[in-house]
């Protein structure tokens, strides 16, 4: 990303992303520091849990829904290609039909009380689930999940400037003191007011707005 970076011309720019986007945004970042003015989560990964002491009530509550998710909703992992034992199995039946595995987290991840159809349009559901099943990549594009969990799904302090995006049906909703203290430079943290895990496809103009008002808070200079 660095090269087409450049290719374009681009001299300053902004990013935005979750998961392993998060990690792309740290790699680019030791790369291209002076260019990339500002990077944008709206799932940060802050866990392990960046704990100091006896937790307050909020990180107890989030601490809670971590541990709950790990055990009951994993989905990108139990229902894909988790346990290593069985993962080639598990990655055949996804890409026999996709679906229902896309369905159902559609259903439990977004903001829409398990009726994903109130937010997404089903079009849209079978678009999505389309791109995955004709092209037989659903089990390839969960695999990463499988290589990547245990070294880039974890905290990772980032010394450049940071905005946070929080939305109320996400995976786990993080106090903005464990922000604080893994980025040093956090200049805007925000809790939106819909939108789940997928913000930008269930929430588009809501997640627009946040980019907006993110980047419009960035200090001058960076």
């Amino acid at each position: 990303m660095v090269g087409a970076d450049a290719a374009l011309g681009l001299r300053r720019l902004s990013r935005t992303g979750r998961r392993l986007g998060r990690r792309r945004h740290d790699v680019d970042g030791k790369a291209a520091r002076r260019r990339l003015a500002a990077i944008h989560l709206n799932l940060p990964i802050l866990f392990p849990p960046p704990v100091e002491g006896e937790p307050n009530q909020a990180e107890k509550a989030t601490i809670a829904q971590l541990v709950a998710f790990n055990d009951k909703k994993s989905g990108l992992r139990q229902d894909t290609i988790h346990p290593a034992s069985d993962h080639r199995l598990r990655a055949g039946g996804l890409a026999r039909w996709p679906g229902g595995v896309d369905l159902r987290k559609l259903g439990e991840w977004t903001d829409s009380n398990y009726e994903p159809e109130r937010e997404i349009s089903r079009d849209e559901m079978l678009d999505n689930i389309s791109l995955y099943w004709l092209t037989n990549t659903a089990a390839s594009s969960a695999r990463l999940y499988y290589e990547s969990f245990a070294t880039d799904f974890s905290t990772q302090r980032l010394d450049l400037p940071v905005a946070v995006s929080i939305f109320p049906g996400e995976l786990f909703l993080p106090p903005r003191l464990w922000g604080e203290r893994v980025y040093s430079r956090l200049f805007y943290w925000n809790e939106a007011a819909h939108g789940g895990h997928f913000a930008a496809f269930e929430q588009p103009a809501v997640f627009v707005e946040e980019l907006r008002a993110a980047f419009r808070a960035l200090p001058h200079g960076g």
